[in-house]
């Protein structure tokens, strides 16, 4: 044993999971009163301190989310794909919501799933954010959370495998769309934290912020549908 601390080793993370069992967070109150199931697909950071949670719904008749997401005043939803019974929808959320609140802390929300009035969140933290210190604060600010487990991990995991993404890249987005997303990925636009604005990277391409959201939100959407609904045909329960 080498005795190296998590602190000392750069790509050791804590691996966090989180019960939440407050029907007032859409994913927990809408998966008990409408007996379906929520499953994250994909979180990114929008303007005005805003976030965007790509939802994976299954079981319940799409409008119904839909419906449901305008009761509430935080909440804007989007559906991008409709199932049979479901949908891929795009939940666009400002606070009162704890993925959200442990993103802004530094940790990386890796799976957040709501089934049958129980949210399940399960997040890494980087070892340069302090661990212990993120998970007091965001019991502090969240108390309908209940801390279930933390483990020590060597590495942050890819959110998506490298070749599915080339696939995408090649055949599902235009030239343009591709030239944009390139463009703030090496700008640093998905670092966590961010160290660029949508605004930098509009600048660097020589296109206004409204033409770089139009494109980059384009090419985030088609990813996560062709990646996320692709992947349901691999799930037993889908077949």
């Amino acid at each position: 044993m080498s005795g190296t601390t998590a602190a000392e080793n750069r790509d050791a993370v804590f691996e966090v999971e989180f019960v939440v069992r407050d029907p007032s967070y859409p994913f927990v109150g809408a998966s008990a009163e409408e007996g379906c199931a929520f499953e994250l697909a994909r979180m990114l950071p929008r303007r005005d301190d805003r976030y965007a949670e790509f939802f994976d719904v299954t079981g319940v008749d799409a409008d119904r989310i839909v419906t449901r997401g305008r009761d509430h005043d935080s909440v804007d939803v989007t559906l991008l794909t409709a199932y049979e019974s479901g949908g891929l929808f795009e939940f666009l959320v400002t606070d009162d919501c704890p993925a959200v609140e442990l993103a802004r802390l530094g940790a990386l929300p890796r799976e957040v799933q709501g089934v049958e009035g129980e949210g399940r969140i399960v997040a890494e933290i980087p070892a340069r954010y302090d661990p212990p210190t993120v998970v007091e604060a965001f019991l502090e600010d969240t108390p309908a959370a209940e801390l279930t487990t933390k483990r020590e991990k060597e590495r942050v995991e890819p959110l998506f495998p490298p070749a599915a993404f080339r696939h995408v890249l090649r055949n599902h987005l235009t030239d343009r769309q591709r030239e944009v997303a390139r463009a703030a990925f090496e700008a640093g636009y998905y670092d966590w934290p961010r160290s660029c604005t949508g605004e930098d990277v509009a600048a660097e391409l020589g296109i206004s912020s409204a033409t770089f959201s139009e494109h980059i939100h384009a090419a985030e959407r088609t990813l996560l549908t062709v990646l996320f609904c692709d992947s349901r045909t691999d799930r037993p329960g889908d077949r």
